[in-house]
């Protein structure tokens, strides 16, 4: 067991440097090479925890996506919630998890840049990572509506709509690179109530 959770530590060292040498020299001109002279290992013995730069790239990736489901899977099953509060609060957490990962943001984006250079279809690398998120944003509108906390909404334009925050989110982080989107998070607690299911007088 120990061995497991060495070599997982060792790899998540090795991601650090890694997007160390992504924010230098770009995702196109980082080299695996460069990578290992970084940890300060040899090329062979970072082929012991990834196979190539793309590996890593995707690993980081994988990580902050994990850590985000559990998030939200810790928030979803908090039954002291309404709906409203749980997205909202999901919202709030997706944003601050962005702000932590501004360094792994702009290196997706460079890595974004790279592809529609190449001619290759940006959107769908996009869509395939974000599906799920959408899709449990999808489900959380559609529990609200059901337990009439929520007004009935085309679920389509409900998900479009709270997904754009993220998406602002990651903009303002990237491009503009304000300390916190502080600004972001009263907006999304605006936006979200305005989902929440007036009461009969």
């Amino acid at each position: 067991m120990s061995i497991v959770v060495e070599h997982e530590k060792r790899r998540k060292e090795i991601l650090e440097k890694a997007l160390d040498v992504f924010m230098d020299e770009g995702f196109e001109d980082a080299t695996f090479q460069k990578i290992a002279d970084r940890c300060g290992i040899t090329r062979t013995t970072l082929y012991i925890y990834f196979k190539h730069k793309k590996e890593i790239f995707n690993y980081s990736i994988k990580l902050l996506l994990l850590k985000v489901e559990e998030d939200i899977q810790r928030i979803r099953s908090d039954t002291g919630l309404n709906s409203v509060e749980k997205i909202t609060k999901v919202l709030l957490d997706i944003l601050r998890r962005l702000e932590e990962n501004r360094r792994l943001l702009l290196v997706i984006l460079d890595y974004l840049l790279h592809l529609s250079k190449t001619g290759a279809s940006p959107e769908t690398r996009i869509r395939r990572r974000t599906l799920r998120l959408r899709h449990i944003l999808s489900s959380m509108v559609i529990e609200g509506i059901k337990a009439g906390e929520l007004n009935p909404v085309n679920i389509k334009t409900a998900d479009d709509y709270l997904y754009s925050f993220i998406e602002a989110a990651i903009f303002q982080l990237v491009i503009m690179k304000p300390e916190t989107v502080g600004n972001l998070r009263e907006a999304v607690v605006f936006a979200v109530r305005q989902f929440t299911r007036k009461k009969d007088a």
